[in-house]
């Protein structure tokens, strides 16, 4: 039997987690100012969201534009703070210069995470060479799931790439959770799910009004009534 896909949904603040988990949400990801295509939020966002739902939250560690770490003894201490704020579930991803894993800067905050689960991002779409990030963190504690679209133009682009590594699974490197966003739309979700691919992640998809607007528990609603059929649908008779 095939499991129900997990849903992840991007929150702002305090409304969006409560109409995300309304709708069916499995987790969230937190984050600030997606201008910046989502930076760390506020120590005080994340515990009020804490307080208000009971789904896994995943926060953004991240203090700037682009996939360079920057101050990694600050991020270290923001990371300790959220730890102290009751966040136990992270999302992170650095390159270097060339495009490579910033291994010092990743293996540096897992370490101040001590076996947290943690997400590498979609950092992994701007690598030189993925299948050799994927190596190089094989692994790296608390690792869990890679967010990925397969390109950096989204999924339309990455979805041969998101099929061919779900079909490493188990391989060493391909072990974490394939979580897709990035561009997704619900047209995308039968493909993914026929090649075994269980996460998802959605951000603007969830507010029809854009970026300006709240999260939509209607709009949360429907994709979770897509993946269960989907799931309904991957059943072997």
């Amino acid at each position: 039997m095939s499991m129900r896909a997990v849903l992840e949904v991007i929150a702002l603040d305090v409304e969006d987690a409560v109409a995300a988990q309304a709708g069916g949400a499995d987790r969230l990801e937190l984050v600030t100012d997606m201008a910046a295509d989502g930076l760390t939020p506020p120590v005080a966002t994340v515990a009020a969201i804490r307080a208000a739902v009971d789904i896994d939250l995943r926060v953004m560690l991240r203090l700037t534009d682009g996939f360079a770490a920057g101050d990694v003894s600050r991020l270290v201490g923001v990371a300790e703070e959220l730890r102290e704020a009751g966040a136990d579930q992270f999302v992170l991803g650095f390159l270097d210069a060339d495009g490579g894993v910033d291994l010092a800067a990743v293996e540096r905050l897992a370490d101040v995470l001590d076996g947290c689960a943690w997400t590498f991002h979609r950092a992994i779409d701007r690598a030189a060479d993925r299948a050799a990030l994927r190596k190089q963190l094989a692994g790296c504690p608390g690792l869990d799931t890679y967010l990925t679209a397969g390109s950096p133009a989204g999924v339309d682009e990455g979805l041969p790439t998101l099929i061919e590594e779900a079909g490493r699974r188990g391989e060493p490197g391909y072990g974490q959770e394939l979580l897709v966003g990035g561009g997704l739309r619900l047209e995308h979700v039968p493909r993914l799910r026929a090649a075994g691919i269980d996460a998802f992640h959605i951000g603007g998809a969830a507010r029809p009004a854009g970026w300006g607007g709240a999260v939509s528990e209607t709009a949360v609603r429907e994709w979770r009534r897509v993946l269960d059929g989907e799931a309904a649908r991957q059943v072997v008779p």
